[in-house]
């Protein structure tokens, strides 16, 4: 009779045991993801992307705009979005572990992270109290948007706007910009 396969299980802890070498370890419930390195065209869009919201959100900084960042759950979840906007406490920003009332999530996909940012971690996202969830497609030239309390997705290819329910004012990003040359100019393989 042959015994059933156990996967191993980490914590947040066991992730400093993981080499530094240019994969992007991450945990949900214990289980190891792992992603190589995003190639450039990856970075730019991400790049791009995030200069916008930190521009929109502006000096007065009601919410800060890192990439990546970390969503971070205690003893066995730890993701790395590519942006992360959150609102500062107390003007300083906590450790990972403690940030929580996070607005926005962004993963830009890559060929081998297309089904794990789809299909496993944007709803992780919103299951950890995200608010809003975008996984930028540029090769499809899409952004989908999935927001707390509703199981639709969105799918925009023209613009999406984004107003977090903090602000009175609102951001549209004109997404075929985001993804001009050299974006679609670039070489997507590997990541």
């Amino acid at each position: 009779m042959a015994m059933p396969a156990t996967m191993p299980r980490y914590t947040i802890a066991d992730l400093d045991d993981f080499p530094d070498d240019g994969n992007r370890y991450e945990l949900l419930d214990g289980c190891l993801l792992v992603s190589p390195q995003a190639a450039s065209s990856h970075q730019l869009v991400a790049q791009r992307l995030a200069t916008q919201l930190a521009t929109f959100l502006g000096e007065s900084e009601p919410a800060i705009v890192v990439g990546p960042g970390a969503v971070e759950r205690e003893p066995n979840t730890h993701l790395e979005p590519d942006i992360l906007v959150l609102p500062p406490r107390d003007g300083m920003l906590p450790k990972w572990k403690e940030m929580h009332g996070h607005w926005l999530v962004v993963e830009v996909v890559s060929p081998s992270s297309r089904f794990t940012d789809r299909n496993i971690k944007r709803q992780a996202y919103l299951t950890l109290g995200v608010e809003e969830v975008w996984v930028v497609d540029h090769r499809e030239g899409v952004i989908e948007r999935a927001r707390a309390g509703s199981d639709a997705v969105e799918i925009a290819a023209d613009r999406i706007v984004w107003q977090p329910r903090h602000l009175d004012r609102a951001l549209t990003v004109d997404i075929p910009r985001l993804f001009r040359a050299p974006v679609n100019a670039m070489s997507d393989s590997g990541t």
